[in-house]
């Protein structure tokens, strides 16, 4: 089967027309499909970013000996010797001169300078960073700018297609496009607060900084990171949400920095599984482990073993996203917390506080006694004479023989055992009747040194 050159134009503006919905790819003279009437529009909001720091020079041990400095004549060396780096930005704020980057391109700077692409170069002053979400914001003092206009990340699906701009190997401005392959990638140990749209667009070193935009034309993303064995671009990039960036922005225009926002408990994930062992109607959501004394979930009334599944009624997918929620969200707000307990699904009022910079009773004998459905793990009584005692009820992990079932599970020597299927237990003989009959799966609530966790068991 042949296909026309017209029928090839067509087909793939109708394939990129349909992948995009609600959006057109623009044209030229109405006959080509292409984005450069879009990228008339935008590239003028996206700059280079050039940095210079000094960098500190390790000193030879053998130049600092005073007899060979004498005898061979040797000039005092430099201590630190200038350094220089490129990377890219995006005006948000023509009137006042705002420019978004990352942190890690203007961070430890002795001189930021903006140049657009009028090659009009301007000094930068630094309004605040956030190392943790990797944005800065600058300010450059010029006329005649361009901004960007910010989207909605929120709304991005994968395989919306996506426009990459930015300052590559220091080549100057340069365009890549492809779609996005994923959201809310978190726990790639990057950042410390991570919800990156992922992307096939062409990233490579320099694009830091640059602008994800829509086919609307819009900002979506700050292009931040990358994965490259080999230094370049292998396809997977990583932007910040310009939602994130948003309320990273806001409080460095009104603080200088980020305040984090802090509720005060332990989480983990919903998975399948705990979902099964709690018979919880949810498949996602964050369990509340533990909450701390005076903290504000504990004013609020959140209780371990809630399921919080949204925050001021947007949903909760997971411990790593109600930690980003929550810690931009600025102090002394007043938020809504969506709860599943026992009793059923509540809703609770918390203000956000700042987060800081960063049983007795049992009657069996304590001889070490094993359970089948743990098998591989020797359980005793809580005694006085485990540090414990009197601050926690519950049963001991004596012993967990390597390799076996229950430390494929992830019980470990020490773990106190509080609950099962959020049903307390004071004794080895309480652990046992809970476990007795049970053929789903089994949610223990388990006290870990200063941390308190479900582990599942099959």
């Amino acid at each position: 089967m042949k296909t026309t050159k017209q029928g090839k134009i067509l087909l793939l503006a109708l394939l990129f027309a349909g992948a995009e919905a609600g959006a057109q790819l623009p044209t030229l003279d109405g006959q080509r499909p292409s984005l450069a009437p879009l990228l008339k529009r935008v590239t003028p909001a996206v700059v280079n970013i050039s940095v210079e720091s000094q960098r500190q020079v390790a000193p030879n041990p053998l130049l600092n000996d005073p007899f060979f400095r004498r005898f061979f004549d040797v000039p005092d060396q430099p201590q630190s010797v200038p350094q220089q780096a490129a990377g890219s930005g995006v005006i948000v704020d023509a009137e006042q001169g705002y420019v978004l980057t990352n942190n890690h391109v203007v961070e430890n700077a002795d001189e930021i300078v903006v140049t657009l692409t009028d090659r009009r170069r301007f000094d930068a002053k630094l309004i605040g960073t956030d190392d943790q979400t990797d944005i800065a914001l600058l300010k450059i003092d010029a006329s005649d700018l361009t901004a960007i206009e910010l989207g909605d990340s929120d709304s991005l699906e994968v395989g919306d297609f996506v426009v990459a701009i930015g300052n590559p190997f220091a080549l100057g401005q340069t365009v890549t496009s492809g779609i996005v392959s994923a959201l809310g990638r978190s726990g790639l140990g990057i950042e410390g607060y991570e919800d990156f749209i992922q992307t096939d667009a062409s990233i490579n070193p320099g694009n830091s900084g640059g602008a994800l935009v829509d086919l609307d034309g819009k900002l979506v993303g700050i292009n931040t990171a990358i994965v490259s064995p080999a230094g370049g671009n292998v396809g997977i990039g990583f932007a910040v949400p310009v939602r994130m960036a948003k309320d990273v922005t806001a409080q460095l225009l009104e603080y200088g920095e980020v305040r984090r926002g802090r509720l005060g408990i332990l989480i983990q994930d919903v998975t399948p599984d705990l979902a099964e062992a709690l018979k919880l109607d949810v498949s996602t959501g964050a369990v509340v482990t533990q909450v701390q004394p005076d903290s504000p979930a504990e004013a609020a009334g959140l209780k371990a073993g809630d399921v919080i599944t949204a925050l001021d009624g947007k949903p909760v997918a997971g411990a790593g996203d109600l930690r980003n929620k929550v810690g931009l969200i600025p102090v002394g707000d007043t938020v809504v917390i969506s709860v599943l307990r026992d009793s059923g699904p509540e809703e609770l009022e918390a203000t956000i506080g700042r987060a800081p910079d960063g049983g007795g009773g049992q009657t069996e004998s304590n001889a070490s006694q094993t359970i089948d459905a743990l098998d591989g793990a020797a359980f005793e009584n809580l005694d006085a004479s485990n540090p414990r005692y009197g601050d926690v009820t519950g049963v001991l992990v004596a012993s967990v023989e390597q390799g076996s079932p229950a430390a494929r599970n992830g019980l470990r020597q020490g773990d106190i055992i509080t609950a099962v299927n959020r049903t307390p237990v004071g004794s080895v003989a309480e652990l046992r009747s809970a476990i007795r009959g049970t053929t789903a799966a089994i949610a223990l609530n388990v006290v870990r040194g200063d941390a308190r966790l479900f582990i599942v068991i099959q």
